[in-house]
């Protein structure tokens, strides 16, 4: 489908400039929303860095015993070195898994001070972040996160949403964003980083689609506004 799309090149003004933060709700939601965007940002030295909001430690609750959170942390350095080619900042806020806080609780606020302080210290002017209409709360968390650090930042920030579960939103009212191609099979490649959601080492509990391993080439990203 996004082949389709008219879309505004990320390599074009005035996106072509802009440092880039992505907030990836879970570990693998990096790759599957965004992977082409890190791709193409970290190369042009644009990439300010990941933050990931939750632990990842619901996609297999029997397994947290196990350690699952710090096996999630250790794919995901993997997953983003293979997409960018190199070891990428990166942020674990440690909201438990399935269970995000909502505006005006102290974990939101603390959570969005610790980014406000993150944007400015690495001069950061675009969020990436999941779809507020995504299905998963976690994936609506992390865009109304991003959306109030935008709002209370001191320092101009643009947001554009991605979209991994849900469906793609209506282009109207908004700028459609286009990265550049990846290589073929590099998605796939990062992708496969992520064990514990891609095969059976956690035992029971989710496991990603393999469809997905089908996924295109460039990331559609989605603005509103300023």
């Amino acid at each position: 489908m996004s082949g389709h799309l008219r879309a505004a090149s990320l390599s074009a003004r005035p996106w072509r400039s802009l440092r880039w933060l992505v907030i990836a709700p879970h570990p693998d939601d990096e790759t599957l929303g965004t992977g082409a965007l890190i791709y193409q940002t970290a190369r042009e030295k644009r990439l300010a860095g990941i933050a990931y909001l939750t632990d990842g430690s619901g996609s297999h609750p029997a397994s947290v015993g196990r350690n699952l959170i710090a096996t999630r942390k250790r794919e995901a350095a993997l997953a983003l070195r293979r997409l960018a080619g190199e070891t990428v900042d990166t942020l674990h806020l440690d909201w438990r898994d399935a269970s995000p806080a909502h505006p005006g609780d102290p974990l939101f606020d603390h959570t969005c001070r610790r980014l406000i302080v993150l944007c400015v210290a690495r001069q950061v002017d675009a969020i990436a972040v999941t779809a507020l209409h995504e299905p998963h709360c976690d994936h609506a968390a992390a865009a109304r996160l991003a959306y109030a650090v935008r709002d209370t930042s001191p320092r101009p920030l643009r947001v554009a949403e991605y979209v991994v579960w849900g469906e793609r939103p209506s282009p109207r009212g908004r700028t459609l964003l286009r990265t550049l191609p990846m290589p073929a099979g590099l998605r796939r490649h990062a992708l496969a980083a992520h064990r514990s959601q891609t095969g059976t080492s956690q035992g029971q509990g989710f496991r990603l689609p393999r469809s997905l391993s089908r996924m295109a080439a460039i990331d559609i990203l989605y603005h509103t506004g300023d």
